[in-house]
């Protein structure tokens, strides 16, 4: 399993929220930062989910 983190923003920059958490590839990744942000109903502002090496799966702004 692999470590990944999710950030959510305000449009004015103000964080929202910040998670970490495992999958075992980048495609559940996705698939788990979609769930978390829909748990935290924040799946409309600006998010994005990064991978452990830094590369950007998936951003919403």
């Amino acid at each position: 399993m692999r470590t990944y983190k999710l950030t959510a923003y305000e449009q004015t920059g103000k964080l929202l929220a910040e998670e970490t958490f495992t999958a075992a590839n980048d495609d559940e990744a996705k698939d788990k930062g979609r769930v978390l942000l829909e748990e935290k109903d924040l799946l409309n502002q600006t998010h994005r989910v990064v991978s452990p090496e830094g590369k950007l799966l998936w951003f919403h702004s």
